[in-house]
């Protein structure tokens, strides 16, 4: 890293200089190097994964606590109900929003997370998708639930022969998203993906860095981990999630430990097997 620009900030057309980006997997370290960094280089931190940008999700996420955040700028983390299905393209948004407003001005900008498609979004821009409302969001779930996958698929070929062509019929989640499109904005999602933006970031400046920790040692982080986010009111966070009456289908409530520990408390398995499930999906 003795290599990395001291000198951060924004670039012309509305890109960011001299960014470096860290991925990696969950508990990997990451966080602690983005801080590190953030700290010795007057930078700020921009979140870059899915799941910490939700409210409530504090300890199940692994936000950064109020110490951490005291000790550097943090964006983008916690600014989302979990009712919301926060999409790549509303994350990209915030991150122009900060951009434009000269959030960032000349400091050195980290963007740190576990979500592939946002580090490629930053990298590469992203087909801009129009925002689907949440009753054309429900109509489409109900119908695939009243009327199943191949039907909708045989919808699509009718009113958009193109989009529907390119899928399978059982691809229902795909099929879905075509048909909310459609139906939102009048035009083909095809059409939509053909208007790719800009990225947002220079990579020419730009760092990446990717931790690739040894594996045993990992998993051995990620178990610790999970236990010390019970400890820290992982249980009271699903709690209140819970008492939100949300669709499960949302991807808040797809946060790793959401599911499986609202199983315990329905008792449908026991707490012990909800814990081992937990851990076993975060790694």
């Amino acid at each position: 890293m003795s290599g990395m620009k001291h000198s951060g900030g924004q670039a012309g057309e509305g890109r960011v200089k001299n960014a470096i980006l860290i991925a990696g997997p969950t508990a990997s370290g990451k966080s602690a190097l983005a801080l590190d960094l953030a700290e010795r280089r007057g930078g700020v931190i921009v979140n870059t994964d899915s799941m910490q940008g939700y409210s409530v999700l504090d300890v199940l996420t692994a936000r950064p606590e109020a110490a951490d955040l005291a000790r550097a700028p943090h964006y983008l983390y916690g600014h989302v109900h979990p009712a919301t299905a926060y999409s790549t393209g509303a994350w990209l948004r915030d991150v122009m929003k900060l951009i434009e407003d000269g959030t960032f001005s000349e400091r050195p900008v980290i963007f740190v997370g576990g979500t592939g498609l946002y580090f490629r979004a930053l990298a590469e821009g992203i087909s801009e998708m129009p925002d689907i409302p949440q009753r054309v969001r429900d109509r489409w779930r109900h119908e695939l639930k009243e009327q199943g996958a191949v039907k909708l698929h045989s919808l699509l070929l009718r009113e958009d022969s193109a989009a529907a062509m390119m899928l399978k019929p059982t691809d229902s989640q795909r099929i879905v998203r075509a048909l909310e499109v459609l139906d939102a904005s009048g035009r083909s999602i095809l059409e939509w993906q053909a208007e790719r933006g800009q990225p947002l970031i220079d990579r020419e400046s730009a760092r990446f860095l990717v931790i690739e920790p040894d594996r045993a040692a990992l998993v051995a982080r990620i178990d610790k981990r999970f236990d010390q986010m019970l400890d820290k009111g992982a249980l009271d966070e699903v709690k209140r999630l819970a008492a939100l009456g949300l669709d499960p289908e949302l991807p808040a409530m797809k946060a790793i430990g959401v599911r499986e520990l609202q199983a315990a408390m329905a008792g449908e398995i026991g707490f012990p097997e909800a814990i081992e499930r937990a851990k076993i999906a975060t790694r």
